[in-house]
């Protein structure tokens, strides 16, 4: 450790929901490992939920893309130290007006742009949630080692028995929604799963999720509900957090339930675990995790986010994952 750290900080990282999340080892380590720090996180307003009930956060300040109103506010909190954890112009931006000491991450763009573009491979074997501890590393602060943090703010906590009878016991949340297409399970594979499983089934995702949803629901209506649109993402959390198994697409929630330390299976298409982006889990809870994909295809990693639709049409790296290995560690006590 330093000697005289500094005191207060300010986090930035705008979006999104799993970036967020893997946000927060940091904060914890920040907060626990550094004497009188405060921390103030600076994120996009839709974000705010997020952390709103996280304990080691003081105060958060929501961007609404208007820098002429929040610069200045930033300004008279008097920061010692901008732990930059997006590295964008935005970001730089801040950075710059505010004109203290900061620090970031290696953000390895160029790696990724070389293995989508050439599929030449040199991405470190790190998760991203290590590299984001590049940027406190000269404070002393050190990754603990207890994985994820999600705190759920009381009001958003569900209560299983104002749902149907059949979840009271124990069920698999599916996460079906995703930002891109080609990052997303296709129904009929869900479907697959869905009838060779014990648990009753919860699906989850966004309002855009909802009428795919009751594709799913109605296979089995009476062990699958559509929660697709009914539930906040704070909400959708607390369902995860009350679920036995998460099968997830590469999606913000994978990360919540990685937060919980939950059985995950993730499933990648587009994307792959290389990025840096999958399940991060302490050691205790390593054999949490499944992850689902396909191996050998040329054609894959074709972008680092994602596409409406197959640019091959065939979207092999989706329909070819064999559903065996997912029904049986669902399954599995």
């Amino acid at each position: 450790m330093i000697q005289n750290p500094p005191k207060r900080f300010l986090i930035i990282r705008f979006s999104s929901i799993g970036d967020m999340v893997l946000t927060s080892p940091i904060i914890r380590c920040l907060k626990l490992q550094i004497p009188e720090a405060e921390i103030h996180y600076l994120t996009k307003k839709q974000y705010l939920p997020l952390i709103e009930a996280n304990p080691y956060i003081e105060k958060t300040w929501g961007y609404d893309h208007n820098f002429k109103e929040i610069i200045p506010q930033l300004k008279s909190q008097g920061f010692d130290q901008v732990i930059d954890l997006h590295k964008n112009y935005r970001s730089a931006f801040v950075k710059n007006q505010l004109s203290v000491s900061s620090a970031s991450f290696p953000k390895l763009n160029f790696r990724k742009w070389l293995i989508v573009r050439f599929k030449i491979n040199i991405l470190p074997p790190l998760h991203i949630v290590d590299r984001y501890f590049k940027a406190v590393e000269k404070l002393g602060v050190k990754n603990d080692g207890n994985g994820l943090d999600y705190f759920i703010p009381e009001k958003d906590e569900i209560d299983l028995h104002t749902l149907p009878e059949i979840l009271h016991h124990g069920f698999v949340s599916i996460v079906i929604g995703g930002k891109h297409n080609t990052k997303i399970f296709p129904e009929e594979k869900v479907i697959e799963i869905s009838r060779e499983i014990s648990l009753p089934i919860m699906l989850l995702g966004g309002e855009g999720d909802h009428e795919r949803g009751e594709t799913i629901a109605q296979q089995d209506g009476s062990r699958i509900v559509n929660g697709c649109g009914r539930f906040t993402l704070n909400q959708s959390a607390s369902l995860i957090r009350q679920s036995q198994v998460v099968l997830a697409n590469d999606t913000g929630l994978m990360h919540i339930a990685a937060a919980f330390k939950k059985r995950i299976v993730s499933v990648w298409g587009n994307t792959i675990p290389d990025f840096g982006m999958f399940p991060y889990l302490p050691h205790h809870a390593k054999n949490n995790s499944y992850i689902a994909e396909v191996h050998g295809l040329s054609c894959r990693p074709c972008s680092k986010l994602g596409f409406q639709s197959c640019p091959k049409k065939h979207f092999r790296c989706m329909n070819d994952i064999d559903i065996t290995p997912i029904v049986n560690f669902i399954n599995a006590k």
